[in-house]
């Protein structure tokens, strides 16, 4: 069964409660969730407050009568190699005990398998493209993250439009390459911790301003969490879930690595699309 959907109608969140209602009609039972589609509730602010700098957004200078909302990563023409990595439960684990190794690093990080292991392939896709040439230049790393429970008042677990924004990590290749790995998962989640009710709003004022969109050198993806392949639809559960693949290089999609016969999601496939020679370099660091 496939689906295509838009960000514009709901989140990834709102995506599975979409397939959890899908099932039981399916099925001819009661909505699973009474779903929440109140968009006022994301609306933004009369007049608009922007309190913080967002170098994460792209502001827009569309001449009068032509599109306004262009794609935020245009599929590309370039020849690309595409890849499916998978780690496995050991070697998210095996990241996070060098997560712990802070060597001198200050930090109250959350060492989540999401942190580690975006904050593994941030360093990867940084130092693939330069191979060590410029290390001064800086990468941007863009992820989402869910505001319902950071709002306040948190939007309703049931809101089922498009709840997440853009969070950002910013750090020159030398820092990414020379420093402590505990430091680039505490700068992903210092990212994510920025995404307070103040700077959301502030992000949504922003919106409602300049109609720009994220920008960054790419965007990681992830359907990791999100519990696509455990909806119960009246024929059974899915045996596997996962995106579709995009001609884009600029664009990481993480999901899960079910283990066939248990079902368990103890790792994370990550799907990869380069020029064959950012490829091998994006390899061989990764391994």
């Amino acid at each position: 069964m496939g689906i295509s959907t838009n960000h514009a109608t709901f989140d990834g969140l709102g995506f599975k409660l979409f397939l959890d209602n899908l099932a039981a009609v399916a099925a001819d039972k009661p909505l699973a969730v009474d779903p929440c589609n109140d968009r006022r509730l994301l609306a933004a602010r009369s007049p608009p407050l922007v309190a913080f700098p967002h170098p994460e957004l792209l502001k827009l200078n569309t001449p009068v009568g032509q599109d306004s909302n262009p794609p935020v990563f245009e599929a590309t023409q370039e020849d690309l190699a595409f890849n499916i990595f998978s780690l496995t439960s050991a070697d998210i684990a095996h990241l996070k005990e060098k997560a712990k190794a802070t060597d001198g690093v200050h930090t109250n990080t959350r060492i989540s398998g999401f942190n580690v292991v975006t904050a593994h392939i941030w360093r990867c896709k940084a130092l693939s493209c330069d191979t060590g040439k410029n290390m001064e230049r800086l990468s941007t790393i863009l992820y989402a993250v869910d505001i319902r429970p950071r709002l306040n008042p948190p939007l309703p677990a049931s809101y089922s439009a498009n709840g997440v924004l853009t969070a950002y990590a910013r750090a020159s290749c030398k820092e990414l390459s020379e420093g402590p790995f505990a430091r680039v998962v505490e700068m992903v989640y210092e990212g994510a911790k920025r995404m307070t009710d103040e700077y959301a709003r502030s992000v949504i004022d922003w919106g409602e301003l300049y109609k720009g969109f994220p920008h960054g050198e790419f965007l990681v993806s992830s359907w990791w969490k999100l519990g696509f392949a455990e909806v119960a639809y009246p024929w059974g559960r899915p045996k596997y879930s996962c995106p579709v693949v995009y001609h884009r290089k600029d664009i990481i999609l993480l999901f899960p690595d079910i283990n066939q016969g248990c079902g368990s999601n103890s790792g994370v496939n990550v799907l990869v699309a380069l020029p064959s020679k950012e490829m091998e370099n994006f390899q061989t660091l990764l391994s």
